[in-house]
């Protein structure tokens, strides 16, 4: 298990990661024979390992194991988060970073792609925090307003789920 630090030793820190930038990472992959990614004891410790590699620090942990065996695991960081959902019946697992500070978020991403196993790994990265007026244009009108969004997502010729039950 991860060694749990009290989020008061990191008031500084927060202070100086308010002006930083701040990095999502997401990642989608399938798991290689004998990944623990579907275990939640050593899903936990590749976890925690690749948050220390990459220089992070982990304040909290949380999880749920579903009948499945699915596992949703998020560990709360000085620096943010990192959440790690897997699907066995699937053979997936996705997994988020939102990271902000000196963390290395991309060393925590090579560490746990190296440590659960992970193969066919698509990753993507998104800068967060940007301020719309230095966002380009397209950008700045997606983002200045949810209810256009909203409508978007909704219009009769936006793409739609079409899996079973999906609205």
């Amino acid at each position: 298990m991860p060694v749990i630090e009290p989020a008061s030793r990191y008031t500084e820190l927060r202070r100086q990661e308010a002006a930083s930038p701040k990095v999502l990472f997401a990642v989608d992959a399938s798991c290689a024979p004998g990944s623990p990614a579907h275990e939640l004891a050593g899903l936990t410790a590749v976890a925690a390992d690749a948050v220390e590699a990459g220089s992070g620090h982990v304040l909290g942990t949380s999880h749920v194991t579903f009948p499945n065996g699915a596992i949703t695991l998020v560990l709360i960081l000085a620096e943010s988060h990192l959440s790690i959902h897997t699907w066995p019946e699937e053979n997936m697992v996705a997994i988020d970073l939102f990271s902000c500070g000196k963390i290395d978020g991309a060393l925590v991403i090579e560490r746990l792609v190296r440590g659960l196993r992970l193969e066919s790994v698509a990753i993507s990265e998104l800068q967060r925090g940007v301020p719309v007026s230095r966002l380009p244009a397209g950008a700045r009108r997606a983002r200045s307003s949810m209810a256009g969004w909203l409508r978007s997502t909704r219009s009769p010729s936006a793409p739609r789920d079409r899996r079973p039950g999906a609205p």
